[in-house]
């Protein structure tokens, strides 16, 4: 369980440390340009969806440095409960733009993101 664990957290983590980063340093214009699964971005200003992004890196290095340092590895968990509620918001923004694909999408971070958060609470959590 703790090597699936921590799969499931390293991919997660460099997806959003990837995907946060693009938020903060592309213009929003240019993300939205960027496809139909990024039109989400004219639902926010410029500054939220840089905010999502920062969001996003932060969550991504509370997933492994609390672990990896030894230092407040509760925060691991935790970090996936916030991409739980963060991916929650952008299913409904998903929902509320009629873009089912891209919902089911944000719905398979959730569950990874639940994971982690379940698996780094109850069966296999950091100690000491």
């Amino acid at each position: 369980m703790n090597i699936a664990l921590w799969i499931v957290t390293g991919l997660l983590a460099v997806a959003y440390l990837l995907g946060g980063a693009f938020k903060v340093f592309t213009p929003k214009e240019k993300i939205a340009a960027g496809g139909a699964s990024a039109k989400w971005v004219e639902d926010f200003g410029a500054g939220a969806v840089k905010a999502i992004g920062a969001v996003e890196m932060l969550a991504a290095a509370g997933l492994i440095l609390p672990a990896v340092l030894h230092t407040a590895p509760v925060l691991v968990p935790l970090a996936a409960v916030g991409l739980v509620l963060l991916m929650l918001g952008a299913t409904l923004t998903r929902y509320r733009r009629h873009e089912p694909a891209y919902m089911a999408v944000d719905l398979a971070y959730v569950l990874l993101a639940a994971f982690v958060a379940w698996g780094r609470f109850v069966p296999e959590p950091f100690t000491g």
